[in-house]
């Protein structure tokens, strides 16, 4: 958690000060105070993320500062600091709500992984709050999870859009959760009481497609025994979701456009014209609009589905959602594998929110349920997960450390160089967004905007690596 608030109260001064510079040079904001009475006044003034409070103090001590600090706020996340002769007094604090306890004398890297670990929870907790917040709202979105902006947009055009009749195109990459989209449209449509019938285009045979599509009558073909009624008929009054429909063969695409103009269409081999009412939701991984370009995709065909486009971010772009994913997916397959792995470490997690996940959220879900079903006990580690995350995690910080040569370098120079492609990494991973590089970055839209007038970066420049 960035920019932690984080409240300690330890009446000894060399042990206070200590604490606060090493808390101080992990990043976190720290507030010191030498006895309970300055922690309760200070609790009273302002909010901390965390509170670490010795166990034996003057005036205060720390199971009185912890049992106000738990009356103010239940979430209050308190840490306790204990000798070796009070560790008994410290396990009982923490059955009055404590999250844990540090023995003297206190070392670093425990202090630094405990102060990790809470912090971790207490984002948890916070994140779960929003979630439940956002769940509660009045459009139910099935299985979809998300509340970084990019995915409130997607909540907002789904709310926006299931009440009418529109076609929609949804398009991401796959595994972003296309069908998840499609399912939240129409069952919270007027719809949501008739069929909802998914086809994947890529997945059936091209020469069986127009059957699955529009039925066959009997003896149209060789093999055809039985009429058989197509996706369209059975979708009647409700929803048809054509996944991938930028595989559809040029024929075909011929055929869906004069559905969705008409209204209307044939069985193969019949000869009876049959009306259909259908809403038609298509999705697709591919850039229908370059296809068009390259003649390999109907244009009067991409115009009559793409009346309201939906753009489902890929997961690298929805880094406030990579934890709280990890954690439902952890839960779930508790559930099925009757397991009960408490959690996932924070190096693990800081691993995980590290990887660029290509697979999207379908990789993510996949990785849980391996990792569930491989542990036994405890908590995934990051020696659980596969070498890929790993090794894309040290890669990472082996690219990003530079030895100092004898001969020395030109500082300012390799500084532009490093803030130059950080720039373009940004821009390339925001589609050319600039909004969004800016978030990435944590800058403000005008000082990304400056930045690249000073490194001379325009759109359309090979360097951009996008031509959005």
């Amino acid at each position: 958690m960035k920019n932690a608030k984080i409240l300690i109260a330890e009446d000894n001064d060399l042990s206070r000060e200590n604490l606060a510079e090493l808390l101080s040079l992990c990043g976190y904001d720290v507030k010191a105070v030498g006895d309970g009475k300055e922690a309760m006044d200070a609790l009273l003034e302002q909010r901390f993320n965390l509170i670490i409070t010795d166990l034996k103090m003057p005036n205060v001590d720390g199971l009185e500062l912890l049992k106000f600090a738990k009356e103010t706020n239940p979430d209050n996340i308190v840490i306790m600091i204990t000798g070796y002769g009070t560790v008994n007094t410290a396990v009982d604090a923490m059955k009055l709500g404590a999250f844990d306890y540090i023995t003297k004398p206190l070392r670093d890297d425990l202090v630094k992984l405990t102060v990790a670990r809470a912090l971790s929870f207490a984002s948890l907790k916070e994140e779960n709050v929003v979630l439940k917040d956002h769940l509660k709202d009045k459009h139910d979105f099935g299985k979809m999870i998300g509340y970084s902006d990019c995915m409130k947009k997607v909540f907002d055009t789904i709310s926006r859009v299931s009440s009418s009749d529109s076609t929609i195109l949804i398009h991401g990459e796959s595994g972003t959760g296309k069908e998840l989209v499609a399912r939240a449209i129409h069952f919270n449509s007027d719809r949501k009481n008739q069929p909802l019938i998914p086809v994947n285009c890529g997945a059936i045979p091209e020469e069986l497609l127009e059957s699955e599509l529009f039925g066959h009558e009997k003896g149209a073909f060789t093999g055809a025994i039985r009429t058989k009624i197509g996706r369209f008929e059975l979708a009647q009054g409700g929803t048809i979701f054509l996944d991938e429909i930028g595989d559809m063969s040029p024929a075909l695409q011929v055929k869906l456009l004069r559905v969705i103009q008409e209204r209307d269409f044939e069985r193969i081999g019949g000869v009876k014209t049959i009306s259909v009412d259908v809403r038609i939701i298509a999705a697709t991984n591919q850039n229908l609009e370059k296809a068009v370009i390259e003649k390999k995709f109907r244009e009067d065909l991409f115009y009559r589905i793409n009346v309201i486009p939906v753009h489902l971010p890929p997961l690298r772009e929805r880094d406030k959602d990579i934890e709280i994913l990890a954690h439902h997916f952890l839960k779930r397959f508790n559930q099925l594998s009757k397991k009960n792995i408490a959690r996932i470490s924070p190096e693990a997690i800081h691993c995980i929110m590290r990887y660029p996940w290509p697979g999207n959220v379908r990789e993510l879900e996949n990785l849980m349920e391996m990792l569930v079903v491989m542990k036994e006990k405890g908590d995934i580690e990051l020696s659980d997960l596969p070498p890929k995350l790993l090794n894309y995690t040290n890669a990472e910080l082996s690219n990003s450390h530079m030895d100092l040569p004898s001969e020395g370098i030109n500082f300012n120079e390799m500084v532009s160089r490093f803030e130059k492609d950080l720039l373009l990494q940004a821009l390339r991973k925001s589609r050319g967004v600039k909004n969004r590089a800016a978030k990435l970055l944590q800058l403000n839209r005008t000082t990304l905007v400056e930045k690249l007038k000073r490194f001379n970066l325009h759109e359309g420049d090979s360097a951009w690596g996008n031509d959005a």
